[in-house]
C-alpha cells in the first residue's frame, strides 16, 4: 500500500466518515466555499443558517438582495466588505450568464475551473471545492491543512498548491467518495493536531511522523 494511501486508512479508522461537505443543495456549497476562506466553519454555518432563515439560499434571491442585508447576516465570518459582494457577485454572474446552478456546474470540469478562477475571491481551492463537492468532478483540494500535513509528514516536499493537487491525485482512487473523504480527514487531522504549532504527542499518525520524530529527538 502506498504510504499515502495508509494515511487515509489510518486516519478514517480513527476518525471514521466525515460526511462532508455538508449542504442541502449544490448552490449552497458554493456559498459555503467563498464564506469559509480564513474562517471557522462553525461561523460558516452560523451565516449560513442566517442566510437560510431570511430566504437567501436561492441564486435569484441572493442576486437580488440588498448587500446590506448580506452582510448582516453573514457578519459571523467576518470580513464584512469582502465576503458579502463576492457572494453577490457569484450570484449575479451565474444568473445572468446561465439562468441556474446545474447550467452552470454542468461545464467540463477544465472549462469550469478556468471560468471559476476568473471570479472575485475565487482561487484554486476555493474553484476545486465548488468542483469536488457541488459539481460532483475529480478534482483533489489540496488545502494549507493538507499541504502542511503532507510535508511535515515526509509524504512530499512540495509547496505550491498544483504540485501537491497533482500529487494526491497521482495516487488515490479516482473516486469521488475517497477525493472528498481524504480532504475532510486531512481538515479534521490539521484542526485538530497537525496545527501551526502541532500536538505531535496525541496525534494518530505520530508513529509514521518526520516531524514528530525531530521533535522527539531535540
Amino acid at each position: 500500500m502506498h504510504r499515502l494511501m495508509e494515511v487515509y486508512h489510518r486516519l478514517l479508522d480513527d476518525f471514521g466518515p466525515q460526511g462532508w461537505w455538508p449542504a442541502e443543495t449544490a448552490f449552497e456549497v458554493i456559498v459555503g466555499a467563498i464564506l469559509t476562506q480564513q474562517t471557522a466553519w462553525e461561523n460558516v454555518e452560523k451565516s449560513i443558517e442566517n442566510l437560510k432563515g431570511a430566504g437567501l439560499m436561492d441564486l435569484e434571491a441572493l442576486a437580488r438582495a440588498d448587500m446590506g442585508e448580506i452582510t448582516s447576516l453573514t457578519a459571523p465570518c467576518g470580513f464584512h466588505r469582502t465576503k458579502p459582494l463576492r457572494l453577490k457577485r457569484m450570484a449575479s454572474y451565474i444568473s445572468d450568464n446561465y439562468g441556474d446552478v446545474d447550467s452552470f456546474l454542468g461545464k467540463p470540469g477544465e472549462s469550469l475551473r478556468e471560468e471559476l478562477l476568473t471570479l472575485d475571491g475565487v482561487g484554486p481551492e476555493t474553484a476545486d471545492s465548488i468542483l469536488c463537492y457541488a459539481s460532483d468532478k475529480l478534482y483533489f483540494v489540496a488545502d494549507a491543512y493538507t499541504r502542511r500535513i503532507g510535508n511535515r509528514l515526509g509524504l512530499f516536499d512540495l509547496e505550491e498548491y498544483d504540485d501537491v493537487q497533482f500529487h494526491f491525485q497521482r495516487i488515490i482512487p479516482k473516486d469521488l467518495k475517497t477525493y472528498r473523504e481524504f480532504h475532510a480527514l486531512m481538515v479534521e487531522l490539521g484542526k485538530n493536531y497537525c496545527t501551526r504549532k502541532p500536538r505531535c504527542a496525541s496525534c494518530p499518525l505520530r508513529d509514521m511522523c518526520d516531524h514528530a520524530r525531530r521533535s522527539d529527538g531535540d
